[in-house]
């Protein structure tokens, strides 16, 4: 992950690269990829899914800085947070593009927009892997787990979630201490795993999930005295 973030993250230009040099007089046939323009799309552009699965991968790490600083480029909200960035990124702000191009004149150009593959890969991003919510279920039960990746100058977030008629009332507090740890309690009842069993029985419910990171005290340098 540490060759990722050296060699394909572009922090100038706000993008993730698929791969980089770009396949173009290479004897190397990657297959139809090479189709494109290299640069764009899957021939070394940003290919949106997969610059996901990174920003995925970091929060997976415990990486919590990297993972959601990828969110925030690959955030099309933020190509059109001015004028000059518009004009740059030239398609829509506000839905998800397939690829955005890593070549001149074109770069920090959207490609294909309105990409539901991208977009519900980075709905699992925000959902899963940085708020932390992930649902299981089987024939007998569904149990929402939590493991909170957030940034830290969060003290927390609010959230509803439904469950079928069902309403839960979720809280996720963020604090620091001498230990990492996560309780997870509902309608005051503390949970003996971070994960709560949902029922639908189309009452209001109160979840409350604090989570604490550790505090590491780094070793003062000793002091030296001019004679």
């Amino acid at each position: 992950m540490d060759a990722l973030d050296q060699r394909l993250v572009r922090r100038d230009h706000a993008r993730v690269q698929l791969l980089d040099p770009p396949f173009d007089s290479s004897d190397l046939d990657p297959g139809y990829i090479r189709g494109y323009v290299p640069g764009v799309r899957e021939n070394g552009g940003q290919y949106t899914q997969a610059a996901i699965w990174a920003a995925m991968a970091f929060a997976k790490l415990g990486d919590t800085e990297r993972a959601w600083e990828l969110l925030g480029m690959i955030n099309a909200l933020h190509h059109g947070e001015s004028p000059e960035r518009t004009a740059v990124y030239k398609v829509e702000p506000y839905v998800v593009a397939a690829d955005v191009y890593a070549v001149a004149p074109h770069t920090g150009r959207g490609g294909w927009t309105w990409y539901t593959g991208a977009a519900g890969w980075m709905y699992r991003l925000i959902m899963e892997s940085l708020l932390g919510l992930r649902l299981t279920a089987d024939p007998q039960s569904s149990r929402l787990h939590f493991a909170p990746c957030l940034p830290a100058d969060w003290q927390g977030f609010q959230l509803h979630y439904r469950y079928r008629q069902t309403l839960y009332h979720i809280t996720v507090r963020q604090t620091s201490g001498a230990e990492a740890g996560m309780t997870v309690s509902v309608d005051g009842v503390v949970q003996s795993d971070p994960a709560i069993l949902l029922v639908d029985d189309r009452r209001e419910h109160q979840v409350e999930v604090n989570l604490q990171l550790q505090i590491i005290d780094l070793p003062v340098p000793p002091q030296t005295h001019a004679s």
